[in-house]
């Protein structure tokens, strides 16, 4: 049974794919900072210790490895944007991406292909060549926080590519799913009628169905075409406005009453993350779909449809 090895392996993302890779029959190992996080007793699943400060790693994990894939990073959009808070998006990347070179460098493994996390935050605003072709992974980074985070991000994991590693980056788009994320977020007014639509809703929005995005890191794994960086995102974005009455319709039917949240009152409660939230930005997947994938939900209507489904 082939071994993953994942980090940022209890989060949102995480837990959902260490489902999905032991359906499709791999063992998963995940790497975890203290006991509160072992979730699981599966006999597929176990855990091993990493500690950033210190710059260990479990060496057994590393040994018995066959794959990595890569999520680890602190919430973007949990937090208002402080110095602090700053510090703790980069480095949570940064740090762990560093330590998984050193260890791979350091440690007899037999590790095929690492697999990392990065997101279309790399992209600035659109221009009016993405609004017609959609940004495609040749473009620089924008020169702002998160384009700046995610440049350090795919940095600090490059140098796997000179160990004679396979390396895939995906920029993740807004990533959709039943249990936490962007939808919860969408959600919450809509318990009292109401379809949050911010500004003027006009900005796109470049998201991934879940399901769509933990086939592609397998996609990844089984491939040995892929490698490089690849937008993760489905081939048809959306506007703010007809994701929030998408999902506004399939929750509520016709009962709910649109309103418009002015980007001034966004500003207020977010601080700088408001710039983001706003932020138009279409992204394209061509690269990924010429590779051979197929996206199971390529528009938001069959992904929306699929969420709201009972378990």
């Amino acid at each position: 049974m082939p071994t993953v090895l994942l980090t940022g392996g209890t989060g949102m993302i995480g837990s959902h794919l260490q489902k999905f890779l032991l359906e499709k029959g791999y063992s998963i190992i995940v790497l975890i900072r203290n006991e509160k996080q072992r979730k699981s007793s599966d006999k597929n699943i176990s855990y091993a210790k990493w500690n950033l400060e210190k710059e260990e790693i479990d060496k057994d994990a590393i040994a018995e490895a066959d794959y990595i894939i890569h999520l680890a990073g602190a919430n973007v959009a949990e937090k208002r944007w402080t110095n602090k808070r700053k510090k703790e998006i980069v480095e949570s990347r940064t740090k762990t991406g560093a330590l998984l070179v050193k260890s791979l460098k350091e440690i007899p493994n037999k590790v095929k292909v690492v697999i990392s996390a990065s997101a279309i935050g790399w992209y600035g605003a659109d221009t009016n060549g993405s609004k017609q072709h959609g940004f495609k992974e040749d473009a620089p980074a924008a020169n702002n926080f998160l384009g700046n985070t995610c440049k350090l991000w795919e940095e600090n994991i490059e140098p796997v590519e000179q160990l004679n590693k396979r390396l895939a980056i995906f920029r993740f788009g807004i990533v959709l799913s039943k249990k936490g994320g962007a939808l919860d977020e969408f959600k919450k007014p809509l318990k009292l009628g109401i379809a949050g639509i911010l500004d003027d809703g006009k900005q796109i929005i470049s998201w991934i169905y879940i399901d769509d995005l933990c086939r592609l890191l397998l996609f990844a794994i089984e491939h040995e075409n892929i490698s490089g960086i690849y937008n993760a995102v489905a081939p048809q974005p959306v506007t703010n406005k007809e994701l929030a009455l998408t999902l506004a319709k399939n929750i509520r039917g016709n009962f709910f009453i649109p309103v418009h949240v002015p980007a001034f009152a966004l500003k207020l409660a977010l601080g700088e993350l408001s710039v983001e939230v706003l932020k138009s930005t279409t992204v394209s997947s061509e690269k990924i779909i010429k590779a051979g994938f197929s996206f199971l939900y390529p528009s938001i209507n069959t992904a929306l449809e699929n969420l709201e489904k009972k378990d």
